[in-house]
């Protein structure tokens, strides 16, 4: 399988890279938000990153704004299972991934 640039796994991994997009994802999981609640969530974000991020879902059609929160999207809440599956490997392989970070750090 190609990645060309409009293949739909590539749009896929792209909304998972950007390092906030799946958080946002994950802290809407049990419902609507407001900016400051999920800043409080999250932690470490500012209110900049943060905008921009539900800017960027919205765009994408996995956050709604809802009575001045943000929610989740039924295409939104799909995305909820793999953001999972990514959690649950790095759970069972960060330490390995960390080791090797060590590992190739010079000394």
């Amino acid at each position: 399988m190609d990645f060309l640039a409009d293949c739909r796994t590539r749009l896929a991994f792209d909304l998972v890279a950007n390092t906030w997009n799946p958080v946002v994802v994950w802290a809407l999981r049990e419902g609507p938000r407001r900016h400051v609640e999920l800043r409080r969530a999250i932690g470490g974000i500012s209110a900049k990153v943060l905008t921009e991020t539900v800017r960027r879902l919205e765009f994408d059609g996995l956050v709604e704004r809802r009575e001045g929160a943000y929610a989740l999207t039924p295409l939104g809440e799909t995305l909820l299972e793999p953001i999972e599956g990514f959690g649950r490997w790095a759970a069972e392989h960060g330490d390995g991934v960390l080791a090797a970070q060590d590992r190739a750090r010079p000394a």
